[in-house]
């Protein structure tokens, strides 16, 4: 009696874009495998569904794989030789193949020109479908075990899956987290990245809504190093968000979390402009419109709230005249302008987006590959790896990257066996 070998079987753990790009590619560069993905809630690609405000911010128009790996507060190193061979322009062209035509904004994020997440979702799940990738949502796993040369999936219904090969893309859930552990892997503890920041000045507060299109926020006095970005910030009701300060929460992610988000916060409201040019600035408005009152009339770039929230701040009358601006009070003024120091007390929830800082330890990871060195036969991709990114579509190519080499390596493993 003959025997008919099986076709080998590969499992996909998590159905977000990691996950869903590596199983893709997978089933298409090695169509004689069996590959499950498995995704534990009711709905495949949510983070997708939510990303850029429900338009999905697939990804950034930088295609210096250089330039780009300076936008990973944590993994930039490892994704160096990754971008070399899977980067932006890479994801524009297979996303083009399969219909869907990305567009360029000023500050360079890319989006689907439909401005919906649904076409990158839809577009993700047809190819999926149509490369033969066995769906399975609400389908949890409770445990996985390496067998030999084989991977025992259990799910929390009981049923039994057994995979040649184990590619886990569970982002930052704590499961993901404990299977690799368990599987042989360190991991380097995983705290909050890209949040706003709670404060407590109520006046500053009562300004909710006001934006500056340029500010510099530092978590260091001296405002230098990766502990100061400089970019839009709005007021919010609860304290600051805006890109600048999602940067900084990235860099400072480590940091913020050991002082329980508590910790002194620097701004300059006006990065562009010297001292020198301020007190130039002054001195032309105090020569030229002395009779005009400091709270309503000023050539400083400032939302006019703004402006008259730092007035308030350094004792300056409200009908006060430029005429009579003293030098105390221009010294408090600049000061304010150029060094205002406020306390962040806790931390907010950027949107629905959590991205996690830490994961498994990246020496622990070939990333010519992206196959575990502790555990042959097992994959990583995505935010479940010591990665993260700025906002702006970089942790989404973070998991176009490593899932597609992932899929590539998991192939080529199959065919030489």
């Amino acid at each position: 009696m003959t025997r008919v070998k099986q076709s080998p079987a590969v499992i996909v753990i998590g159905g977000g874009a990691a996950g869903f790009f590596g199983a893709i590619n997978l089933a298409r560069q090695s169509p004689q495998t069996q590959v499950v993905l498995l995704e534990a809630g009711t709905q495949f690609l949510s983070k997708v569904r939510i990303s850029g405000g429900g338009r999905c911010n697939v990804t950034h128009h930088c295609f210096d794989p250089a330039q780009l790996v300076q936008n990973y507060p944590r993994g930039g190193k490892a994704l160096r030789g990754p971008f070399s061979r899977f980067q932006p322009q890479d994801v524009i062209n297979w996303f083009k193949s399969e219909g869907v035509t990305l567009k360029t904004e000023a500050d360079g994020r890319m989006f689907p020109v439909t401005d919906d997440s649904a076409t990158v979702v839809d577009c993700l799940i047809n190819a999926a479908q149509q490369a033969g990738v066995r769906l399975r949502a609400q389908a949890p796993v409770r445990q996985v075990v390496k067998h030999d040369q084989s991977f025992l999936i259990t799910l929390k219904s009981g049923e039994t899956l057994t995979g040649d090969r184990l590619l886990i893309a569970t982002g930052g859930h704590p499961l993901g987290y404990r299977w690799a552990e368990q599987l042989g892997h360190t991991l380097q503890n995983p705290v909050p990245s890209l949040f706003t920041f709670t404060l407590g000045d109520r006046a500053l507060l009562a300004l909710a809504g006001v934006s500056v299109p340029q500010a510099r926020v530092s978590l260091d006095p001296k405002g230098k190093g990766n502990l100061s970005h400089q970019g839009p910030v709005l007021i919010t009701h609860w304290g600051l968000s805006g890109p600048a300060v999602l940067k900084l929460s990235a860099w400072g992610a480590r940091l913020l979390h050991d002082c329980r988000y508590h910790h002194p916060l620097w701004i300059n409201w006006l990065p562009d402009v010297s001292l020198a040019q301020l007190t130039a600035q002054f001195q032309a408005i105090k020569t030229t419109h002395p009779r005009k009152q400091i709270s309503n009339f000023t050539t400083i770039s400032l939302p006019k709230r703004l402006w008259q929230y730092f007035i308030n701040q350094a004792n300056i009358g409200e009908t006060q005249v430029w005429a009579d601006f003293s030098k105390k009070q221009y010294h408090h003024l600049s000061q304010l302008l150029l060094n205002s120091q406020y306390d962040i007390t806790g931390k907010g929830v950027f949107k629905e987006e959590f991205v996690t800082c830490g994961g498994v330890t990246l020496k622990e990871i070939n990333f010519k590959t992206l196959e575990s060195r502790r555990c042959p036969g097992l994959y990583f991709a995505g935010e479940i790896l010591d990665v993260d990114g700025v906002t702006g579509g970089f942790n989404f190519q973070n998991a176009w990257t490593t899932s597609y080499l992932a899929a590539a390596a998991c192939a080529q493993s199959l065919v030489d066996g």
